[in-house]
């Protein structure tokens, strides 16, 4: 079945959509989609070729379908790269990047980029506050 005809059958109904508010955007759940928005870019469902970004006690996973696979297979050949957690946001883009730049959906490079930064961001350790400083005329009594 061809993705267009599989974006059809399945962009009104499938489990995934979120619908919150009556005339506002709708979202989607879906394992591979990496801006969680309802279209057919960014569908990991309608097409083929798809990253996933996950996010693993051993660091960040970028998953993607191996060039030969069958998309109708019954256990697609899935190719996995793996992001250190202590890599670095420059290393984790680099690698990120690299995977849009040999040709495999260069459409979804800033997605799968920003999706991997986010995901660093979210696990680095928050920095202690220091004290406040008295500053005016509690500094000089003091």
């Amino acid at each position: 079945m061809s993705a267009d005809l599989q974006w059809l059958l399945l962009r009104k109904n499938n489990s995934f959509t979120v619908k919150r508010v009556v005339e506002g955007p709708i979202f989607s759940k879906e394992p591979g989609n990496l801006t969680n928005i309802h279209s057919w870019k960014y569908s990991s469902l309608a097409n083929e070729k798809t990253i996933t970004v996950k996010d693993s006690e051993s660091g960040i996973q970028l998953a993607y379908r191996k060039k030969g696979a069958a998309p109708t297979a019954v256990r697609p050949a899935y190719s996995t790269l793996a992001i250190r957690p202590r890599s670095g946001p420059r290393r984790a883009a680099g690698v990120t990047a690299r995977l849009a730049k040999r040709g495999y959906r260069p459409d979804l490079r800033a997605a799968a980029i920003a999706r991997v930064n986010a995901l660093i961001v979210s696990k680095r350790e928050k920095k202690a506050t220091p004290p406040k400083k008295a500053r005016g005329k509690k500094a000089s009594t003091a």
